[in-house]
């Protein structure tokens, strides 16, 4: 036990220190999520013989926890797509995605996953993922039918409408209620357990990678039944881990801004290890400060008829659009105050049907009674109001470009809500950062030379998801389950290499 407290993700045992190999893979993956389940899948239809060492006791991961919507598209529309009536451009889904991650985009990355989704879709559908060939049109952050899809992000918001054609891209799994995850997660599980050349190991913890002299990952050091065992790999290791969201530290050193956040999202071994034992063998980690931030204010849709200001009284952003980028822009004011200011009708069924919890600030039977009671500057709640309103009766935010269909004059009496994180609100965040991998799942080191027999998929990689201002749900499990996909058919086919 003294020689295990030694070993540690930021240290890698070298071939030449291990004096027996106790168990012996073609393929050795660490982590049983959406990543790691379709990872092993694809490299056990490859031929590899594949171990999945997974640190809880039951597969699942973060997957598991989510609603499991799997944003796809493009190549014309996936079948749901064309069921529902719209035809999907590779091309739009590519511009809108690239501008998602912005400068941060990588758009090999990228290009490969729009190109590649429809074809996502169809082998999803293979394994038995089920969806319905139907359309969720209301503005929601899940589905709560069983409807197979829905519009998930910033698609149909300024700038993004600019840029692309809309279309919704949010699929969602043929189960009432949140309960996707869960099913994927089942799904997934049974198609692993079925295929005889894949090993599970459950409550075992991956520790550190293995290295030849040459500086190739050529194996995996784990803890099982409190024994530490040494397991080859012939075809590689893919790391499949998840975020770091649940270690602190980390996240402080990072991503500071994801502090403000109030709950974070994701499992208990979400702590960075895979990022750690990429890190110690030369893989790059790429995009560390970023990370999804949220203030989920709908539902109900009615609150997107109201404005959020700073401590100013200003408006700093169209308020259609998705809850991760207001999460993202809240952080940005410079201010110690964010209010959504709502009519009374709008604020409606908030107390039954909202996830956001953020408390009432203040009321006012006319406009400057609530400016009084936030302690606004006098008459700068007023100017704003009176130029939204100008606005709302034309027809057009000629500030922030909010659609028309959500302009609603803003008259009193009306409500404040307190939006200020650590107020109240339920904001929840996760990590963007990881390693840096080519589109085929290889690690790469800071010149994107690729590390030998290493791999990352799901959070432990940075994928095509780059920041929470252009998220849209389905953007994690879409690029978790493809990137395992490719990490696990490249592992295998380096196994079969001479």
């Amino acid at each position: 036990m003294a020689e295990a407290s030694k070993t540690n993700p930021s240290q890698p045992r070298h071939v030449r220190d291990v004096t027996q190999w106790d168990l012996e893979t073609d393929v050795a993956i660490v982590g049983f999520g959406g990543a790691g389940g379709c990872a092993a899948i694809e490299a056990a239809d490859a031929g590899a013989r594949v171990a999945i060492f997974e640190l809880a006791s039951a597969s699942g991961g973060s997957t598991a926890m989510s609603s499991a919507e799997i944003y796809m598209g493009g190549s014309g529309g996936t079948r749901v797509q064309k069921a529902s009536g719209f035809t999907d451009s590779t091309e739009d889904m590519y511009q809108f995605m690239m501008a998602c991650a912005g400068p941060q985009a990588d758009a090999e990355k990228i290009r490969n996953y729009c190109e590649r989704s429809a074809e996502h879709f169809d082998w999803l559908v293979s394994i038995g993922v089920p969806f319905k060939d139907s359309f969720l049109d209301e503005r929601a952050i899940m589905c709560l039918t069983d409807d197979g899809l829905l519009y998930t992000g910033n698609e149909k918001a300024y700038p993004f409408n600019t840029l692309a054609k809309p279309c919704p891209r949010g699929h969602n799994l043929y189960v009432e209620g949140d309960n996707g995850g869960p099913l994927f997660m089942k799904i997934v599980t049974e198609n692993v357990e079925k295929r005889s050349n894949i090993e599970v190991h459950y409550e075992t913890r991956a520790l550190t990678l293995i290295v030849d002299d040459s500086d190739t990952v050529v194996g995996l050091v784990v803890r099982e039944n409190q024994q530490e065992l040494n397991v080859r790999a012939s075809g590689g290791v893919i790391l499949c881990a998840g975020g770091f969201v649940m270690n602190r530290e980390m996240v402080a050193k990072h991503a500071p801004k994801l502090t403000l956040g109030t709950e974070p999202i994701g499992n208990p071994g979400d702590t960075g290890s895979g990022i750690q034992m990429g890190l110690s063998v030369g893989g790059a980690a790429i995009n560390m400060h970023e990370g999804f931030i949220s203030l989920p204010f709908y539902p109900p849709a009615s609150l997107t008829y109201g404005i959020a200001i700073n401590d100013k009284g200003q408006r700093f952003i169209n308020e259609d659009v998705y809850h991760g980028r207001l999460g993202d822009f809240v952080l940005r004011q410079p201010s110690d105050r964010i209010y959504l200011i709502l009519t009374v009708e709008q604020y409606a069924d908030y107390e039954t049907a909202s996830y956001l919890g953020a408390p009432v600030a203040g009321t006012g039977e006319t406009v400057e009674e609530l400016e009084e009671e936030l302690g606004l500057r006098k008459g700068a709640l007023v100017h704003t109001l009176a130029l939204y309103n100008e606005d709302c009766q034309a027809g057009e935010d000629t500030q922030f470009h909010k659609s028309p269909n959500w302009l609603q004059v803003l008259e009193a009496p009306l409500v404040a809500l307190d939006l200020t994180p650590g107020r109240g609100a339920f904001v929840p965040h996760f990590t963007l950062g990881g390693l840096d991998t080519l589109p085929t799942g290889e690690v790469v080191n800071e010149q994107r030379e690729i590390i030998p027999g290493l791999f990352a998929a799901g959070r432990t990689a940075c994928g095509v998801v780059r920041r929470a201002e252009g998220y849209a749900s389905g953007m994690s499990v879409g690029d978790a389950t493809f990137s395992g996909r490719l990490a696990g058919q490249q592992a295998a086919k380096r196994r079969a290499a001479p």
